[in-house]
């Protein structure tokens, strides 16, 4: 279904590499850049589950040759996928500024808890604050 189409993830937390699978589960070629040299954890598999289907590059997006190749990457991609908080990516460069002006055709794609600019846009979202904020946890 999606055959032909390149997605650029860069390794996250949460729904970002869950989306990343489904794409890559209906023919999309993803690319996860992992982290460089980082460490798993003890008596968990060397590669996440969420990996499936995945092809995978480790980079240090903090040195001027990483960033070329990342840079490259998307370039040459159709979609990206990032679940940083707000600000990463733009320290490192990557934001969807700078990278829709190296590939104008480029769909970015951002995974926030609580979006890019709300009073909580620091903070981590996870399913059990919005489930107690919303009222919904008391029982």
């Amino acid at each position: 279904m999606l055959e032909g189409i390149r997605i650029i993830e860069v390794e996250a937390l949460g729904p970002a590499p869950f989306a990343a699978m489904m794409l890559a589960d209906l023919g999309a070629e993803v690319i996860c850049i992992h982290r460089k040299g980082g460490a798993g954890t003890p008596g968990m598999p060397d590669r996440s589950l969420l990996d499936r289907g995945k092809k995978s590059i480790a980079l240090d997006l903090k040195t001027p040759e990483d960033q070329r190749t990342a840079r490259a990457l998307i370039a040459s991609a159709d979609g990206l996928i990032e679940g940083f908080r707000p600000g990463v990516m733009e320290r490192l460069t990557l934001g969807p500024e700078d990278m829709c002006a190296l590939n104008p055709g480029l769909v970015y794609g951002r995974m926030t808890g609580w979006g890019q600019k709300s009073p909580l846009a620091q903070v981590a979202g996870h399913d059990l604050n919005y489930i107690s904020l919303s009222g919904a946890l008391w029982s």
